[in-house]
């Protein structure tokens, strides 16, 4: 249910409702905004779907950290309470509006921690929100939320295990990749870039710091030894073949 949380806290972000303040006071509806903006994330494990039926344009495009675009329709009808076993909050952090008139962009990462049946969670999304003042006041008309990807745990390998991976593999004619094996661990470097360091998330899975969403995956040949890796980045793979 940890999804669902984050995109409510989406479709919630920078919510408002204009009383009489003047459009062109751009600190003024700063303030607001981000007032209302908590006041809705506060709510979502509650499923209030009145609060959102409120804010929400009608033909609001939101686009969910998935990649899916919901509608108004299909926003409220997800907005649900937390099931049982399932808690959690949301902190508005690094808040910022731009005010252009009768629309307002707002930018803010959604800090969310989650107790999901005893087992405490933690994630971050970056939000961008435009409204629009409408005679009923401020409506979301667009939205779009992004996963902030952190580096996952390292796992110590013994510089036998470290060791098998240090060679130079080719993608391309003119285009290798080496890595060495170094008293602090492992490095690589691809032609005609700086040198980087590489840990190990699980045995033949190694990643950059800094770069959570690639992950160089090896493949090992019927006699154990490693015959290259596969770069992922997301969903594809870039195959690197190893060099004699």
């Amino acid at each position: 249910m940890r999804k669902r949380l984050w995109w409510l806290a989406g479709l919630t972000g920078a919510v408002v409702l204009s009383l009489g303040i003047p459009t062109g006071a751009s600190e003024d509806v700063s303030g607001m905004l981000q007032r209302q903006t908590q006041e809705m994330a506060d709510a979502i494990a509650t499923g209030s779907v009145a609060v959102w039926d409120r804010y929400l344009g009608e033909s609001v495009a939101y686009t969910t950290e998935e990649g899916t675009v919901l509608n108004r329709a299909q926003m409220l009808a997800q907005t649900k309470p937390l099931p049982a076993g399932v808690s959690g909050n949301i902190k508005v952090t690094d808040f910022k509006v731009a005010v252009h008139g009768p629309v307002a962009i707002a930018t803010y990462v959604d800090d969310e921690h989650e107790t999901y049946h005893g087992h405490a969670l933690h994630c971050q999304y970056r939000n961008t929100d435009t409204w629009m003042k409408t005679p009923a006041g401020w409506r979301l008309i667009a939205g779009q939320v992004l996963a902030l990807r952190a580096d996952p745990p390292a796992l110590r390998l013994d510089l036998r295990r470290l060791g098998e991976y240090a060679g130079r593999y080719s993608l391309a004619p003119g285009i290798t990749y080496e890595i060495r094996l170094t008293p602090g661990g492992l490095a690589g470097q691809q032609t005609g870039r700086q040198a980087e360091v590489l840990r190990a998330e699980a045995p033949d899975v190694l990643f950059v710091p800094g770069k959570p969403r690639y992950r160089k995956v090896f493949l090992r040949a019927p006699s154990g030894r490693i015959a290259g890796f596969v770069e992922r980045r997301e969903a594809w793979d870039l195959p690197w073949t190893r060099l004699p």
